[in-house]
């Protein structure tokens, strides 16, 4: 299946970005402390591809599949907030140790803000992990809103957080657009109304990113970046 072309998008204000998997590859943290959480509890490593699968619907999910591998769904259920308890320190710990920006973020982000769009950066990771995160990799001051997970009472694949951010920036969706690396962003902007672009590079769960309904493939930020227009 070839991917979907790219095409300019015009009378674009803001643009909302993903952080795992479109901004940081931060496979090798969560590799580490899913594993340091498994040590915890007596279980076997994972590899990290396996951990990557896992990767994208927030600290719950991520936890909650890996014991999966290995528990009942019972047992699993049982030691939920013992494991989350253990991820929640581990984290703390590895968090932004291993994480570097993909190619083109820092550029792309520059770009973006020299055309003056406006800035917000969504994520499904909670927000005490977010901010960290962004701070040492050098990307927090691009962003005048940030939302984690945990911001609200829903996350992606709802609309909430994007729908929060044309709030704040008092625009409406169709002038957003989302760029994200798996089918929790692109199903966010298509319910918020917002236009969405897709790098290939991520995590999607494991899935081909040709799955993803987006309006377009993009190889980086700044090849995003060239492609958005107020």
């Amino acid at each position: 299946m070839s991917l979907p072309a790219a095409k300019a998008l015009h009378d674009i204000r803001a643009v909302i970005i993903d952080l795992d998997g479109t901004m940081l590859d931060t496979a090798k943290d969560l590799h580490i402390t899913i594993n340091r959480v498994r040590a915890d509890l007596g279980l076997p490593e994972l590899d990290v591809n396996r951990v990557i699968s896992f990767v994208g619907k927030g600290s719950e999910h991520l936890v909650r599949s890996a014991l999966r591998t290995g528990l009942s769904e019972e047992e699993t259920e049982r030691r939920f907030s013992e494991a989350m308890l253990a991820f929640e320190r581990h984290y703390h710990d590895v968090n932004g140790d291993f994480a570097t920006p993909y190619p083109g973020v820092h550029e792309g982000l520059q770009a973006m803000r020299a055309k003056g769009l406006r800035l917000a950066c969504v994520t499904n990771k909670p927000l005490a992990f977010t901010l960290p995160l962004l701070k040492k990799a050098g990307l927090h001051a691009y962003f005048e809103v940030i939302y984690g997970g945990d911001s609200f009472a829903r996350k992606k694949p709802d609309p909430m957080q994007l729908l929060q951010v044309c709030a704040d920036f008092n625009l409406a969706p169709r002038e957003v657009v989302a760029i994200g690396d798996s089918i929790n962003d692109t199903q966010a902007a298509r319910a918020a109304g917002c236009h969405v672009l897709s790098v290939p590079y991520g995590y999607n769960h494991g899935q081909p990113v040709q799955e993803i309904d987006t309006d377009g493939i993009v190889s980086s930020l700044l090849d995003a970046a060239q492609l958005i227009n107020p």
